[in-house]
């Protein structure tokens, strides 16, 4: 398959197929790229619907110089903790990125939650994520309000009385579980048209079958949720073996 940076030529043909309401997939293939490629270009530049290729192409020249910016020219990027490689963290981080933008969150909502994510930390700062994502403190005050509101982040503040966001294994845990009370209200709003349409007709039928299925939904994550918390405070150890394994961590 074809490497590099997507050239101008290939965006216009990305647009193309998404005007012809072609899958990614078909896309990938004809531009002999991988399809996480073609996902990832198309998310991050407004949607299938907003895609615009030279909007597209001129942002990526726009990251790209902010990049170099960051990073005067003989200045050699900075050793990362545990060896890591910075270009695959980078791809990375884009590809989580892009995978909380396909299931409907606003982008720098899910740039932010990926720096959370992804930082050894689990928390950051308002400067912090600015640097790192090189936009103003009014876009990450936005996006950690959003957040907040989703129950993914958190605010304490620091021993510097700086305000830090944060996501640990108990938010996840409180979202997860604000998802199934979600359902459980779209069951009981369901449930009342059932009878303002009159029981039996198909309206009704069609909305009581649906708080069915979104009470059976809602108690099946928070049963799920329940039995699996355990799983959120393991911690792996290394076996004898060189293999990984999970034990508890019980405090």
């Amino acid at each position: 398959m074809s490497g590099g940076r997507l050239t101008q030529a290939e965006r216009r043909q990305i647009a193309l197929g998404l005007a012809d309401n072609l899958p990614y997939a078909q896309i990938a293939r004809r531009l002999d790229r991988p399809t996480s490629t073609i996902t990832r270009e198309v998310m991050r530049n407004g949607g299938p619907t907003a895609y615009r290729a030279d909007l597209a192409h001129r942002a990526t020249e726009r990251r790209a110089h902010q990049r170099r910016q960051a990073a005067p020219r003989g200045q050699r990027t900075p050793a990362q903790a545990h060896g890591r490689d910075v270009e695959a963290m980078r791809a990375y981080e884009e590809t989580f990125t892009t995978l909380l933008m396909a299931q409907g969150m606003p982008t720098m909502m899910a740039r932010v939650l990926t720096c959370l994510f992804t930082a050894d930390t689990g928390s950051s700062t308002v400067s912090e994520l600015v640097a790192r994502l090189q936009v103003t403190p009014a876009s990450i005050s936005k996006a950690i309000a959003f957040l907040e509101s989703q129950g993914l982040v958190r605010r304490e503040r620091d021993e510097r009385r700086r305000e830090r966001y944060i996501v640990d294994d108990n938010v996840w845990y409180q979202s997860t579980i604000e998802s199934a009370r979600g359902l459980a209200k779209v069951a009981e709003i369901t449930r009342q048209g059932v009878d303002i349409y009159g029981r039996g007709t198909p309206a009704a039928t069609r909305l009581e079958n649906m708080a069915r299925f979104s009470d059976f939904i809602s108690e099946s994550i928070l049963r799920a949720a329940a039995q699996g918390r355990e799983v959120l405070y393991t911690k792996p150890e290394t076996s004898s073996t060189g293999t990984t394994e999970s034990i508890p961590d019980r405090g």
